[in-house]
């Protein structure tokens, strides 16, 4: 489905659903659009979620129906996954999660965005070899009047794994997991910003770009003597305020630190907009111009 979300071209929503967990989903805009859904009759909002942490129309489901949308996309899109869910949500099987990422395997000409609150149980996931046999396993069954294609690398290439951080504390949580998650890009949501974010370690090296550890990681010698994340390290950073009627302001200068935190590890920064009410009137240009920035991936790894 085409979107307006400025840093995607499409959405694709093999589930749909999810529960509150964090400040950040107070003001969720998908709870809300699927109490709107499921009062217009739509089939895929038709299961209720708990109603102190989710809603009418938002309880977790699966789609299997839709799984074999991006096999009939043969132009490269940019797809946003779960625009409406949350892929690694405790109520997802494994087994579906796995059924995603083998079409996404199939689909090399896509590039797909994975956002998540859950980093923990994506990193338990991804990090299961027989889980990522099954991938494989899949993956070679779909679309076979296409022409032979090579096993993809693990990682897969064209996935970018990310985690929402609205605040210091999100961030503390959340950040370690993404890292310790095989990925190709490694990315950040800073939507709802709602406070300062100090990203301190999990960048690269400004001075050296040092991203992963080396055999000789830490010793004196190494470029100019910095000690890279353990894991990798964050590869871009999309910020955004809240918006509809009951948004939480963001502050100029949280949004600043992380774009010159960017900026000085050399990380693209994509700044979405300022939010509010009418997010659009706000607009999206952060002292005096807009920042579109996006990784660059040289053979599965951003640079």
């Amino acid at each position: 489905m085409t979107t307006t979300i400025e840093w995607t071209e499409e959405t694709w929503n093999p589930t749909t659903g999810c529960d509150r967990i964090s400040a950040g989903c107070d003001n969720c805009y998908a709870a809300t659009l699927a109490k709107r859904l499921k009062g217009m009759g739509s089939a895929k909002y038709q299961t209720d979620g708990d109603p102190r942490t989710s809603g009418p129309g938002f309880g977790v489901a699966v789609h299997p129906d839709t799984l074999d949308a991006p096999l009939r996309w043969r132009q490269p899109k940019r797809i946003f996954v779960n625009s409406m869910s949350d892929l690694f949500h405790a109520r997802v099987p494994r087994e579906f999660v796995g059924k995603v990422f083998a079409v996404m395997a199939a689909t090399p000409q896509h590039t797909y965005q994975v956002l998540t609150k859950r980093p923990d149980r994506m990193a338990r996931i991804l990090n299961d070899l027989a889980w990522r046999s099954s991938v494989y396993l899949r993956e070679s069954t779909l679309d076979l009047r296409g022409p032979a294609r090579e096993i993809p690398p693990w990682p897969l290439p064209n996935v970018w794994l990310g985690t929402s951080v609205e605040d210091q504390r999100a961030a503390d949580l959340r950040i370690p997991a993404l890292l310790d998650t095989p990925a190709a890009v490694r990315w950040l949501s800073c939507e709802p910003l709602l406070g300062p974010v100090d990203l301190g370690g999990w960048l690269p090296c400004g001075r050296c770009g040092a991203r992963n550890p080396l055999p000789s990681a830490y010793d004196d010698d190494l470029l100019c003597g910095c000690q890279p994340p353990r894991f990798g390290s964050i590869d871009w950073v999309v910020v955004g305020g809240e918006s509809g009627h009951r948004a939480r302001p963001m502050h100029l200068d949280w949004a600043r630190s992380l774009r010159d935190q960017c900026a000085g590890a050399d990380v693209p920064f994509f700044f979405k907009q300022w939010g509010g009410r009418t997010p659009k009137a706000n607009g999206r240009q952060l002292d005096g111009r807009t920042w579109d920035q996006y990784p660059t991936e040289v053979a599965g790894v951003a640079r």
